[in-house]
C-alpha cells in the first residue's frame, strides 16, 4: 500500500517541505549501522512505520531550525525576554510561540489529562515506555518544596493509573529541598571525604557519594555543622522523597532521581542512596540514581556505589546519561583556578559511558542492580546492545532499558525497540509558563547536542524522500 498522507496537508506544500527537507540535509551522511550490529537504523521504512508523515515533517523542521546555534540563541533570549516581560501582549505572544514550537516537540502536554493520553498512545502505538517528568524548576522555601512535592504525587498516581510498565517517574531533589541546604550539605559531605574523622550526626548511611577524584577543591575550608533548624529542614526534604517512593513502591514504578550540577551532587547522591537503602529490596530495584558519564570521578563513583551497595544487600538502580552541565562545570572550575571535572574530549566521554555501561550490564547478568542507559549516542546504543546479548541479557528484562528525550533521536529509539528491547522516552509536561524556563535552560545547556542531532535528520529526511517517492511510483 501507498503510505498514508493526511489529507489536510496540501500536495503543494507536501512537495515544498520535501524539497525543503531535501535541501536542508543533502550533505549529511549516512547513519552509523555496522552489519553485525544488534540494532539496525538503516531500515527508515521500518523504523518510521508508526510515524505519520506530518509528524516526520514537523520533527525535521524543529530539528533543523534548532540546529542553527545562532538561531538557537537568539530564540532563547527572545523567549526570556518576553516572559520576563510585564507586558501582556507580548508574554501571550511569547507563550504562544512556544506552545507551537518547543513545548509541542519536547513535551506531552500541559496537564496530566494531556500527558496520559501521550503516555497511553506511544505504549499501545509505538510500544513504548514513558519517564514522565512533571516540569517544576528549583525551590526557594519550604512552601514551593511542599508544591512540587504534591505534583509529584500527582504524577505517581497519573502514571499508576496507566497501563502496567508502560510509565516510570523522574524526580528532581532540588525540587523538593532548597538548593541553599544542598549546597550546604554536599560542602559537609565533601570534607567529610578530606576528613573522615568529621562527625555528621544527620547521616544515615555509609554508601559513598564521592570518592578522592571528586571535585573536592567545590570545598576550601571546613563548613559550619548544620544547624538545628537546617537538620530540620534536611529531614523533612528527606520525608518528602520517601512520600513519593512508597507511593511508587506501592504501585510498583521505578522513580529516577535527577542529576544536577557538581556543586549539589554529593547532597543528591545522599538523598538518592538513602532512598534506595530503604525501599529497594528485592530484584527489581525502585529508586535510580544518575550518574553524568562526562565526569571524571563518574565511574569510580559508580563502582563503589554498587559495590558498597551489594554489601549492605540493596540492588541499586543506575540510569546512565552522559551529561548537560558543561559550561557551567567548566566555568566554576576556571574561577577557582582548578581543572574542569569534565573529560577534556567527547571521546573520552563516550569511552566513559560505555565503559559504565558495560560494567552496569555485567552486574544485571548476575542479578544485582538495574541500569536505564540514556543515550542519543547511535555508536553507545549499538555497543550496549552487543554486549547485552552477548551475556544473555534478556531483550524484556525489565532490569536494562534504554531511553532518549522525546522529540529526540528517535531513529534510535526504534532502532532498539525494534531490536526487542525495552525503551522510554523521557517525557516533560505540564503549564508552558511552568514548563518554559525548564525547555529554556535545557536548550542552553544542550546547545551541542541541538546542533548534533545530524543523525536523526539524516534518517528523517531519508524516510520522508522514501515515501514521496512510493507516493509519486504510486500515482503513476
Amino acid at each position: 500500500m501507498a503510505p498514508k498522507i493526511p489529507a489536510r496537508i496540501p500536495p503543494s506544500l507536501l512537495a515544498r517541505s520535501l524539497s525543503f527537507a531535501s535541501s536542508l540535509a543533502e550533505k549529511l551522511p549516512e547513519a552509523p549501522s555496522p552489519a553485525n550490529s544488534a540494532i539496525d537504523v538503516s531500515d527508515t521504512k521500518r523504523l518510521f512505520a508508526s510515524v505519520p508523515t506530518a509528524s516526520l515533517l514537523h520533527s525535521l523542521a524543529n530539528l533543523s531550525a534548532m540546529a542553527a546555534g545562532p538561531l538557537v540563541d537568539v530564540g532563547v533570549a527572545a523567549l526570556r525576554a518576553a516572559l520576563a516581560s510585564e507586558g501582556q501582549i507580548l508574554r501571550a505572544a511569547a507563550i504562544g510561540v512556544a506552545r507551537a514550537t518547543v513545548h509541542r516537540h519536547f513535551c506531552a502536554g500541559e496537564g496530566f489529562e494531556d500527558a496520559g493520553h501521550a503516555v497511553a498512545g506511544m505504549w499501545e502505538e509505538q510500544g513504548l515506555r514513558s519517564i514522565l517528568d512533571y516540569g517544576m524548576e528549583d525551590a526557594e522555601d519550604r512552601a514551593a518544596c511542599d508544591r512540587n512535592l504534591a505534583g509529584f504525587l500527582r504524577t505517581v498516581e497519573m502514571a499508576s493509573s496507566l497501563p502496567p510498565s508502560s510509565a516510570s517517574v523522574c524526580v528532581k531533589i532540588t525540587a523538593i529541598c532548597p538548593i541553599s541546604l544542598l549546597e550546604r550539605v554536599s560542602d559537609l559531605l565533601r570534607w567529610e571525604q578530606q576528613d573522615p574523622t568529621l562527625q555528621l550526626p544527620w547521616k544515615t548511611n555509609s554508601i559513598p557519594v564521592l570518592c578522592d577524584s571528586s571535585p573536592l577543591y567545590l570545598t576550601r575550608s571546613a563548613p559550619h555543622p548544620l544547624t538545628k533548624m537546617e537538620e530540620c529542614h534536611l529531614q523533612l526534604a528527606l520525608q518528602r522523597l520517601s512520600k513519593i517512593c512508597e507511593r511508587c513502591t506501592e504501585a510498583n514504578i521505578q522513580l529516577l532521581i535527577d542529576a544536577e550540577y557538581t556543586s549539589v551532587q554529593p547532597a543528591i547522591d545522599y538523598f538518592t542512596y538513602a532512598a534506595a537503602v530503604r525501599f529497594n529490596h528485592g530484584d527489581h530495584p525502585i529508586v535510580f540514581g544518575t550518574i553524568q558519564a562526562y565526569l571524571r570521578d563518574s565511574k569510580e563513583r559508580m563502582v563503589n556505589a554498587v559495590q558498597a551497595a551489594e554489601r549492605e544487600g540493596v540492588s541499586l538502580g543506575v540510569k546512565l546519561v552522559r551529561g548537560a552541565y558543561i559550561t557551567r562545570e567548566t566555568k566554576l572550575a576556571s574561577s577557582l583556578g582548578s581543572p574542569s571535572p569534565v573529560h577534556p574530549s567527547i571521546q573520552e566521554t563516550h569511552h566513559c559511558f560505555n565503559s559504565c555501561a558495560s560494567f552496569m550490564l555485567e552486574k544485571v547478568r548476575r542479578g544485582s542492580g538495574a541500569v536505564v542507559l540514556a543515550t542519543h549516542n547511535v555508536r553507545s546504543g549499538q555497543i550496549a546492545a552487543e554486549k547485552a546479548t552477548e551475556l544473555g541479557i534478556g531483550r524484556v528484562d525489565r532490569k536494562l532499558q534504554f531511553a532518549q528525550l522525546l522529540g529526540m533521536a528517535d531513529g534510535l529509539t526504534y532502532g532498539l525497540r525494534n531490536a526487542g528491547f525495552q525503551v522510554s522516552k523521557y517525557v516533560p509536561f505540564g503549564p508552558v509558563e511552568q514548563v518554559m524556563p525548564y525547555l529554556l535552560r535545557r536548550a542552553e545547556e544542550n546547545r551541542g547536542l541541538l546542533c548534533s542531532s545530524i543523525v536523526d535528520r539524516q534518517l528523517i529526511r531519508k524516510e520522508i524522500l522514501r515515501r514521496l517517492a512510493t507516493a509519486v511510483a504510486w500515482t503513476t
